[in-house]
């Protein structure tokens, strides 16, 4: 009878050890290629900043349930808070070109306004009044900030005025960009007749119906008519100020049909804001007012009857309607030496 000799006892046969040594290898590289996100695993809201070193390790994305609207906001960086609340057709993301420079000395917010951006559910207005108490909700409410300087672009500065107006107590400065203030200096019929937009994006139905299926081509030829000597301003440019991926960003976010509606909303709006901005108290807080290149004086006339203590108010040179892509560092310097008081 043949025997088969055993190894010595605390050897492994060959076979055994490759075996072994392979199944380490398949383990390695498993959970390797586990812990190695993919697109897939990249939330929609952080494609966009996923790869930017200046957010990394700063800046974080935060979600807050505020009366069933789950709000969206951006935050990072120390010192006295300030909030930035954007405009149409933007998103929180209109603000990053500035926003590493403020978060050096400042705390900063960066806000998607109730159902735009990546905030989700339907606010009950999207008046200017009724989106300010949201975003003070957020900021006060569920953040404790009490002592914000408030920041407003576009549609987004009547809701920045509405918050100071309404909470002047949690209210330490407003800075307003860029938007005639609808009110006792312009009535909403008036309002309309400023740009063939306006009156289009206050129709019902209509808009969307145009607009849905071709988002992306509509902000994309939409953003050079108001920069800086674009048609908008009397001129010929067709230059626009963004980038392919800030477009495809702002395309992402609006092409979802609840945000193209609530983005067209912030227009059919106008005759409340009206009424809302007539009755609202003086803003008192110090103020910031900076415009695009030549609309400083139209633009202050529809501000000074609500706003009584401005203590800094320019144009932008070389800038269109869209102050922060087309000039930030003349923006980043006027804002910090507003905001350092």
């Amino acid at each position: 009878m043949t025997t088969t000799a055993r190894p010595p006892k605390g050897r492994i046969r060959p076979t055994t050890r490759t075996a072994a040594l392979v199944l380490t290898i398949l383990l390695t590289i498993g959970t390797a290629a586990c812990s190695t996100p993919t697109a897939d695993d990249i939330p929609p809201h952080a494609v966009a900043t996923q790869n930017d070193p200046a957010f990394r390790g700063t800046f974080r994305h935060e979600f807050a349930e505020v009366d069933g609207v789950r709000m969206h906001y951006v935050t990072g960086g120390s010192g006295t808070p300030v909030v930035l609340i954007h405009g149409w057709p933007q998103t929180w993301y209109g603000w990053w070109p500035i926003m590493p420079a403020l978060a050096e000395h400042h705390t900063v917010y960066a806000v998607d306004l109730p159902g735009l951006g990546d905030s989700t559910g339907r606010p009950t207005g999207y008046d200017k009044a009724t989106l300010a108490r949201y975003v003070h909700t957020l900021i006060a409410d569920r953040l404790g900030v009490r002592d914000a300087a408030v920041v407003g672009h576009d549609l987004g500065a009547a809701v920045a005025f509405q918050y100071a107006s309404q909470f002047p107590d949690d209210t330490a400065r407003l800075a307003y960009f860029d938007l005639p203030l609808p009110g006792p200096g312009i009535d909403a019929a008036t309002y309309r007749t400023l740009s063939w937009h306006i009156a289009f994006h206050s129709q019902r139905q209509v808009p969307e119906a145009v607009v849905s299926d071709d988002v992306r081509d509509y902000l994309a030829l939409f953003y050079p008519q108001v920069s800086f000597d674009g048609t908008a301003f009397g001129g010929t440019s067709d230059r626009s100020p963004f980038t392919d991926t800030e477009i495809d960003e702002y395309a992402r976010t609006y092409s979802r049909p609840a945000a193209l509606s609530g983005g067209f909303e912030l227009y059919r709006a106008l005759d409340k804001d009206v009424r809302d901005t007539v009755a609202a108290a003086p803003v008192q807080a110090p103020t910031l007012l900076l415009t695009a290149q030549g609309q400083l004086d139209a633009v202050q006339a529809t501000v000074t009857p609500r706003m009584t203590n401005i203590v800094r108010a320019v144009d932008v040179p070389h800038a269109g309607h869209w102050l922060v892509e087309e000039n930030p560092e003349f923006v980043t310097t006027e804002l910090m030496r507003f905001l350092e008081g």
